[in-house]
């Protein structure tokens, strides 16, 4: 199809060449912007290196999983692609894990430096990108630093197991760059094109919450890029202001693009609404294959909690404050006249908005932005039990930022001293996001911090009382734990934590206490594994031995590569004599983790009773690696003449 509008010629050597005094200038101002960027992120962000992993998802990202704790193998890397890792198919946030424990093992500080850089980097992308789109260096800076330091970042730079967020990000950031290259370049290639449709084929499966991307894209083309064929000559170009940035240029225009057809675009996109089906596809069966019992709520609650979650994202953009690592749903349940109330505040800003598309393209074009970037996490499709998330705003409030940075262009543009007052304005609210997401970062640091204030900001929050327990009970303080779970359980009567207060009450030697909780938790989810083979570790610990068994043999049978099931198997069944069968157990666990300790303890132990002893050396000398400080290992490899 022939353009509608033909771009005007131009110098040879790009759309608007540049002198060279010009460009050295665009090169320095770049830097000095990146360098402000990665400077507030570390301010706000470099103290998560002294934080520890929390007791919030880490362990089944990094801590306890062994095929992300054995690093970055050819092994490990077809694994990625090939199965479910915490729910999700995201192979590549899956293969960053692994190179962190590869690089730094499980020191906290390394998962949590790649973070920060990831974070830094998406930012800096951003600011390059936005840039790239509307020709406005100072405005696009803003925003990149808002979006770099604002609170609600705190959740997903903060958190390693939310290492999906700031990956995601970064090559979300870098398709829109890809794109907005390609688009304003003087002659679009199939290179420049194949390289965005690489981009965002990276980012999905980083997280596959980017599928809504096609949908911005297209946003991006009616403004700031005015690709659209209606736009020339109907629609407007945002009105004219005095201030100009470091390129010269208008920050509301770039240069005239050729009006392209509506068809023209989706055709576009094809490429990109394929690689969005295929990951949504991707993602039901992952969840599905790892489905559990969740709270039913109904169509309507769920809708109701969507409209509240909008406006409440849109306070806590003005007014962050309150933030919690999880909201609960309402215990009485949805309050309608709020759902009324949010969906009336919705509807006027729609409205306002819509009205003024095309004297004021970027508050329709940002607020679309929001509301479409949120809808995969909105909760129509329920996927977890938390009712909003700070997290979930990592990439849809920058539609937000877009259109209250252009509005106040627009706005102080009209006054003499409106750059003034603008740069005022724009260190002032800088000044208090990085305050604000210092502080807030810090109740970060470790699992107990970090419930002890979601329990300040929330109420009837079920989930940190019991991940507060459990924190508590990781530091062996049993009893304050034991209070916290059954605080929980009034709540909410949750499988889980019916599970978890039965382990605390059984490492208090409460045995049959612990007993009754496990059965309740197997009771409200037969396919929990865990419960059984705790059951199965409480029945051992009393000696019945044929229940423990069962327990086990139950628990793999659901989760086949449960590597403390298959272990206490291999106890149970050498108490019995069974030998051979918990040798195979033993050797099961060291199949999947090399450096689970405790079965080459069992093994060698079972190995040196059928007196194999070069064999049991050999399992001995692999946890004395693996401890080196176990004086019970040693005494036993000094018994065998090893010396050590």
């Amino acid at each position: 199809m022939r353009d509608s509008v033909r771009r005007k010629k131009t110098p040879k050597g790009g759309a608007a060449a540049r002198s060279p005094a010009r460009a050295s200038r665009e090169r320095i101002v770049t830097g000095i912007v990146s360098v402000l960027l990665v400077g507030i992120v570390w301010i706000v962000f470099g103290q998560t290196l002294r934080h520890e992993f929390v007791n919030y998802d880490d362990d089944d990202y990094v801590c306890d999983n062994p095929r992300i704790k054995n690093g970055l193998t050819l092994q490990g890397i077809g694994w990625a692609f090939t199965h479910v890792h915490a729910g999700n198919w995201h192979p590549l946030t899956t293969i960053s894990h692994m190179l962190d424990c590869q690089l730094y093992g499980l020191q906290p500080w390394g998962h949590h430096l790649t973070n920060v850089l990831l974070h830094a980097a998406a930012a800096i992308f951003l600011f390059l990108a936005l840039r790239q789109l509307t020709c406005a260096g100072w405005p696009s800076a803003f925003v990149a630093a808002v979006f770099a330091i604002h609170p609600l970042r705190v959740e997903s730079v903060a958190w390693v197991a939310e290492r999906k967020d700031v990956l995601s990000g970064m090559f979300f950031m870098l398709t829109l760059w890809a794109y907005a290259c390609y688009v304003r370049s003087n002659r679009p290639t199939s290179g420049r094109y194949l390289a965005v449709v690489i981009l965002y084929a990276l980012g999905i499966m980083c997280k596959p919450t980017l599928v809504t991307l096609p949908f911005v894209l297209l946003l991006l083309d009616y403004w700031p890029l005015r690709r659209f064929a209606l736009q020339s000559p109907w629609t407007k170009p945002a009105r004219s202001t005095s201030n100009h940035d470091e390129r010269g240029e208008n920050p509301s225009q770039g240069e005239q693009l050729p009006g392209r057809s509506i068809q023209y675009l989706l055709v576009e996109k094809i490429p990109f609404f394929v690689l969005s089906a295929a990951s949504c596809t991707a993602t039901l069966l992952a969840q599905g294959m790892t489905a559990i019992p969740l709270r039913e709520l109904t169509f309507g609650d769920r809708v109701g909690n969507a409209l509240i979650s909008y406006v409440t994202y849109l306070g806590q953009m003005i007014w962050p404050a309150n933030l919690s690592v999880f909201y609960p749903y309402p215990v009485d349940g949805l309050n309608t006249t709020q759902a009324l109330a949010a969906l009336i505040i919705l509807l006027i800003i729609s409205a306002a908005f819509f009205r003024w598309r095309n004297r004021y393209a970027f508050l329709w074009i940002g607020w679309l932005w929001f509301l479409a970037m949120l809808v995969p996490m909105i909760g129509i499709v329920q996927v977890g039990v938390q009712a909003r998330a700070d997290r979930y705003t990592y990439l849809a409030q920058i539609g937000l930022y877009l259109l209250v940075t252009w509005s106040a262009l627009e706005l102080f543009g009209k006054w003499r001293r409106g750059r003034e007052a603008l740069i005022v304005i724009a260190v002032l609210i800088g000044s208090g996001l990085t305050a604000d997401s210092y502080f807030e970062t810090r109740s970060w640091r470790d699992g107990e911090a970090l419930w002890n204030h979601a329990l300040a900001h929330t109420s009837g929050n079920d989930l940190a009382h019991s991940n507060l327990a459990d924190a508590l009970m990781r530091k062996g303080r049993l009893d304050e734990a034991i209070v916290h779970f059954h605080k929980a359980i009034e709540i909410f009567p949750d499988y889980s934590v019916h599970n978890t207060l039965g382990d605390a009450l059984m490492k208090n030697g409460q045995l049959d206490e612990a007993i009754v909780q496990f059965q309740k938790a197997i009771e409200l989810y037969p396919g929990f594994p865990v419960a059984h083979a705790n059951l199965g570790n409480a029945f051992l610990s009393k000696g019945n031995l044929a229940d423990a068994i069962a327990c086990f043999r139950t628990a793999l049978g659901i989760r086949p590569d449960f590597l403390n099931a298959h272990n206490n198997l291999g106890i149970s069944l050498a108490e019995v004599g069974k030998t051979e069968e918990a040798l195979t157990e033993f050797r099961a666990v060291l199949r999947i983790d090399g450096d689970y300790r405790d079965a080459h303890c069992n093994l060698a132990t079972l190995l040196l009773r059928l007196g194999r002893r070069d064999e049991a050396v050999a399992h001995l000398v692999e946890a004395w690696r693996l401890k080196p400080d176990d004086a019970k290992v040693q005494a036993q490899l000094r018994e065998l003449g090893v010396e050590r």
